[in-house]
């Protein structure tokens, strides 16, 4: 815009100047048309065409300063039409600008219009919502009749009953199932309950749990060796077994000596000495888990010529584990494994 004022203004200064140079040789020529229209009759022939042509040329310079005034006049308005409209386009501008910020606050303050895809999935946690709860509801009730539903279709978080407390058991099929403490299935569905969590020993609840599970609900570790050393014997899986066939009324048995070694492989960097403490006290833990269900019985052995007193954890042949069956086979009068019973209710509030 600067530039375009600057072009025009120049260009007005050197109309000015012809124009001044033009109007200055047309006062000269009116002083010549004058002084020689004042000679009169003493103007010759050559005088008279010399006058002639003085006249045209004032008529052309009159014209040519005429033309020049026009254009010098339609120079200065559009300067100055320039020149007045240049405030008012920089306030254009500017009041141009004031909508678009306008317009841009009122696109971040007018809330965006909901997604159709959103507001259906919505609609359908909605519907999910409520088909869960009306499922809980009929659990719910079925339950307090007596019926075992299958475990992996009963989210025990939903289903409110009696005292808040639900059963998982396994039954002949190999399936598990949840009913109420004690209720029989009035359908039979899956035949008779092989056995119930609820049913087994402590001892037996913690040889199925893994290892994280297990610490956190045995913190000594006395407690835990026993957890492992009765899964030892009972899940052919753990590999490292130091329980001997028994004979007689002996099922199965351990000796201090070889409990100690197989402590110290369960837990290495153990010396042997503390090994030897964990033995009475992994004896007592067992003892105690499996509510007696097993004894310690001293047996005299002779080894390098030298006789010593031994102590051995064993398992009597006629003792009733939970689970377990009492066949006779090459190991003796007891078998191990505690039948298909797997795990069984969870007798917890939930």
């Amino acid at each position: 815009m600067l530039t375009a004022l600057d072009d025009l203004t120049r260009r007005v200064d050197e109309l000015v100047v012809r124009v001044e140079r033009l109007e200055a040789d047309q006062q000269a020529a009116r002083t010549d048309r004058d002084r020689l229209e004042g000679e009169g009759t003493r103007a010759d022939a050559p005088r008279s065409d010399q006058d002639h042509d003085d006249h045209d040329r004032l008529t052309t310079l009159e014209q040519t300063v005429t033309q020049l005034e026009t254009q010098l006049s339609t120079t200065v308005d559009r300067l100055d039409g320039l020149e007045a409209n240049e405030p008012d386009e920089t306030t254009e501008t500017h009041q141009t600008d004031e909508p678009d910020e306008t317009h841009t606050t009122h696109d971040q303050t007018t809330p965006t219009d909901p997604d159709p895809i959103e507001a259906r999935l919505t609609a359908h946690e909605r519907k999910l919502a409520a088909n869960k709860d009306r499922i809980a509801e009929l659990q719910s009730r079925e339950l307090e009749k007596g019926a075992h539903l299958l475990a992996a279709t009963v989210d025990v978080d939903t289903v409110e009953v009696p005292e808040n407390r639900l059963e998982r058991i396994r039954k002949d099929d190999g399936r598990q199932y949840y009913r109420l403490p004690e209720q029989a299935d009035p359908l039979e569905r899956g035949g008779s309950v092989t056995l119930a969590y609820g049913d087994l020993l402590p001892i037996q609840q913690l040889a199925r749990m893994d290892d994280e599970m297990l610490r956190s609900a045995a913190n000594a570790l006395p407690t835990r060796l026993a957890a492992k050393l009765w899964q030892a014997r009972t899940d052919p899986s753990v590999g490292d077994d130091p329980w001997e066939p028994g004979c007689k009324d002996i099922a199965e048995y351990v000796t201090a000596s070889d409990l100690k070694h197989w402590i110290r492989r369960q837990e290495p960097g153990i010396s042997d000495t503390y090994a030897k403490k964990l033995v009475s006290r992994v004896i007592d833990a067992v003892l105690d888990l499996s509510n007696n269900r097993v004894a310690v019985r001293k047996r005299n052995q002779r080894k390098n010529g030298l006789e010593y007193t031994e102590r051995r954890l064993v398992l009597p042949a006629d003792v009733e584990i939970p689970g377990e069956t009492t066949t006779d086979d090459s190991r003796g009068e007891g078998s191990r494994g505690e039948g298909s019973s797997g795990e069984g209710s969870s007798g917890e509030e939930t």
